[in-house]
């Protein structure tokens, strides 16, 4: 082979390399968007750019990947259903305490099934894989809770709050969580 035959196919080797690295890169992207939805783009925007945040997606894959999740057993699921139609029963006549009481239930759910609760931004971080959509509901509950706790929240607020955490609460009940692209 003389140099330029050489030169060539290294050339077009390269751009064959290139080229399927750029397609790879381009799928591996869709499908984060598609299993993350709103979550996806919210990472992008906070972690300041499409590399950054898509590390992090793939870090907290890999989190929730080790933990060992379960549904709960029908009995469990009786007793967190009525533990959460007190809940909301009780908010009628004292929306403050209900919207606690929301919260830790909440978080009861999430230790049941086999997530760690340890602080909030982790909880929020690893119910985001299996629950993207529900997951902003419950940053918004979050921080509706945090204003209560400043006694800033007005009670429509906490309406808001009660309304944001019964539907992470339905999807945690659910035995195969709820994904955006249809993964897991």
């Amino acid at each position: 082979m003389n140099p330029n035959t050489t030169l060539a196919v290294v050339a077009v080797i390269l751009i064959v390399v290139v080229i399927a690295w750029l397609a790879s890169r381009r799928q591996r992207t869709t499908k984060l968007k598609q299993r993350f939805g709103p979550e996806y783009e919210r990472l992008v925007s906070e972690q300041g750019g499409q590399r950054r945040a898509e590390a992090e997606l793939r870090r907290r894959e890999h989190r929730v990947e080790k933990l060992t999740l379960r549904p709960l057993l029908p009995e469990e699921l009786a007793r967190y259903t009525s533990a959460w139609t007190e809940v909301q029963a009780r908010f009628v006549d004292d929306p403050r305490t209900a919207v606690g009481d929301a919260d830790h239930l909440v978080g009861e759910v999430m230790s049941q099934r086999g997530y760690p609760v340890t602080d909030f931004d982790q909880r929020a971080a690893d119910i985001s894989v299996d629950h993207p959509v529900v997951v902003q509901n419950y940053r918004a509950a979050h921080d509706i809770a945090a204003r209560h706790q400043r006694g800033i929240a007005s009670t429509e607020e906490l309406r808001k709050a009660l309304l944001h955490y019964r539907e992470l609460f339905r999807e945690l009940l659910q035995e195969q969580p709820v994904a955006v692209g249809g993964s897991r």
